[in-house]
């Protein structure tokens, strides 16, 4: 058995699904997993993995803004 590990999100926890898991259940190889805790429970809410168009995005405003981003990790968000 292998360990995954969490990183804490605003709503949850996110996962990596690693590529067996995904297969299994068919979606999308590269898909993440939010864990969120209802009534005592884990609940799973599964999201594809970003188009290539969206990342093509998210890299040209990160290079626009970088600047102003590190200013604000600087001062504190």
């Amino acid at each position: 058995m292998s360990v995954l590990s969490l990183q804490k999100s605003e709503k949850g926890w996110l996962i990596e699904l690693p590529d067996d898991f995904t297969a299994e259940i068919g979606v999308s190889r590269n898909s993440i997993g939010l864990l969120q805790v209802s009534d005592g429970r884990i609940e799973v809410e599964i999201f594809p993995p970003p188009s290539p168009e969206l990342e093509k995005a998210v890299d040209r405003i990160h290079e626009k803004y970088k600047d102003a981003f590190v200013e604000m990790k600087r001062i504190g968000d």
